[in-house]
């Protein structure tokens, strides 16, 4: 069986990503429009409304006009911007988020794709909610670096224009109203919206999230085994989300920005001081991967009902 898929905003950062991803796979049909056609509102009507699944690629407003252009009740939607996810009726495109939540994938016809500062969060910090290690009113900090590919056309033309790039490092979201928070929060199991500190570096991918904990004064003191003993059990069997032994995290001493290269991939590492009862937890992704087209694909495999991977660049 063929499955028509039509990708909406297929010629931006994140669709040509996808596109890659599904290109030569016999049991997908891409539609596809004319340059003519993109903007046209009745062609575009006519690709959504032939698709057995559609993933968008657009604004958060042109996503919301592309759900309603959908007259009929089986087309399937993956939505890759801000507008749905925490929007009533989407189901949050996280397969890993906790168990039983890839099987309401399956049965989802709407669905939004988390963002890529949210990925990194979520996969460190649902486990450890989930096991209670992680108090739900617990202040929780998110901090760390991408590559500025994950600003869209505008921002990779500031970096790569004629007069190079304009810094090698921009922190923002200073006014911690960041768009992301509100999924953040939601998914996380968390009461308060944590405290994001976002940053751009000059790589054109890749990305670094932390989460810092101060252990020794939680409730309980969870052990750094205990951290990652609740964060290996969540992961276990993974074909995507890896987590490093204890022992390769302690002897390490840095991870870089393009940790996981231009994969799927998501690593996940426990660093910590066990004297002075602190952690560092540290998430490990392409921001153009996992953080974005290679979750679409992901997302789009379950709701096909085939090989979760296929496609993927592991």
């Amino acid at each position: 069986m063929s499955h028509a898929i039509f990708i909406d905003g297929g010629v931006g950062t994140t669709g040509i990503e996808i596109g890659d991803r599904l290109a030569g796979r016999p049991e997908l049909s891409l539609i596809t429009l004319d340059e003519k056609d993109r903007k046209d509102a009745a062609a575009r009507r006519d690709a959504l409304n032939a698709a057995d699944i559609v993933i968008l690629c657009l604004p958060d407003d042109a996503a919301r006009e592309a759900v309603a252009l959908i007259d009929n009740d089986h087309t399937r939607v993956i939505d890759a911007s801000t507008a749905h996810r925490v929007a009533d009726g989407w189901t949050y495109g996280f397969p890993e988020l906790e168990p039983g939540h890839r099987e309401k994938l399956a049965a989802s016809r709407f669905v939004a794709n988390p963002g890529c500062w949210p990925t990194g969060f979520l996969a460190l910090v649902r486990p450890l909610t989930l096991a209670g290690l992680v108090p739900a009113d617990w202040p929780v900090t998110v901090s760390g670096a991408s590559g500025y590919s994950g600003g869209g056309k505008a921002m990779i033309a500031e970096y790569e224009g004629a007069d190079g790039a304009p810094t090698a490092f921009r922190a923002y979201g200073l006014g911690l109203g960041h768009k992301h928070v509100p999924e953040m929060t939601r998914y996380s199991g968390l009461v308060h919206p944590p405290l994001f500190a976002p940053a751009v570096a000059n790589g054109y991918r890749g990305m670094v999230v932390e989460v810092p904990l101060q252990l020794r004064a939680m409730p309980g003191a969870p052990s750094l085994e205990d951290v990652h003993a609740a964060l290996a059990d969540a992961y276990a069997g993974s074909p995507l989300v890896s987590v490093a032994p204890l022992s390769e995290s302690t002897a390490m001493g840095q991870v870089e920005l393009e940790h996981v290269g231009a994969t799927d991939r998501l690593a996940l590492f426990v660093f910590g001081n066990a004297t002075s009862g602190q952690a560092r937890l540290v998430a490990a992704l392409d921001n153009l991967g996992k953080g974005a087209a290679g979750a679409a694909v992901q997302n789009l495999n379950i709701l096909a009902g085939l090989p979760e991977i296929a496609g993927l660049r592991l």
